[in-house]
């Protein structure tokens, strides 16, 4: 998998979220209850991962509705 997104806030993730699997691409987010650790005030980025193979199209999903990409290989 690879992260495709990393964000602290949560409407983007969310968006971003409902956008790809909108496309069928399966997406996965990851620290998601880590701000239960940090008191809950957003400080720690939630990352959404998608599979490797879906990567470019999930890319092209979200440069398309002018969201941020994490750069990867």
């Amino acid at each position: 998998m690879l992260e495709i997104l990393r964000s602290n806030d949560p409407t983007v993730i969310a968006f971003a979220t409902a956008l790809l699997r909108g496309e069928d691409i399966e997406v996965f987010e990851l620290d998601v209850h880590m701000s239960g650790l940090e008191g809950s005030i957003g400080i720690l980025p939630r990352r959404l991962m998608v599979r490797r193979d879906e990567a470019a199209a999930a890319e092209a999903v979200l440069r398309d509705n002018d969201l941020p990409v994490s750069e990867w290989s």
